[in-house]
């Protein structure tokens, strides 16, 4: 997906990603090869995602149906220098949702 947003980007397509990116060498990549890059930091305590679980995989992972579940059985690197960190357990998702957009617009990719 990097190569896809660097390529869009390249050709002034405005890009937005969601990757589950739980390894800091993967975001790392991102960043490097993208120019306009901006990395959301998506933070919840694990124990909110569970509770927020409405497929049920969480329980399947900690039931060892699902193997190398990140934050269960693989680990999950937290970011070291996202450009913004949204706690979800904190706000409501259109408070969430307009902390990343007015961090876009501080740094000047949106207006």
């Amino acid at each position: 997906m990097t190569y896809t947003a660097k390529i869009l980007s390249r050709n002034s397509v405005i890009v937005i990603a969601a990757f589950i990116s739980p390894y800091q060498q993967n975001r790392d990549y991102a960043r490097e090869h993208n120019e306009n890059f901006f990395e959301v930091y998506i933070k919840c305590p694990l124990e909110i995602c569970e509770k927020r679980d409405a497929k049920g995989l969480y329980k399947k992972a900690r039931a060892g149906e699902i193997k190398l579940f990140t934050g269960i059985d693989d680990p999950f690197d937290e970011p070291k220098t996202p450009d913004i960190v949204v706690e979800t357990d904190n706000c409501t998702p259109e408070d969430c949702a307009r902390q990343i957009i007015d961090k876009a617009v501080e740094i000047g990719y949106l207006e």
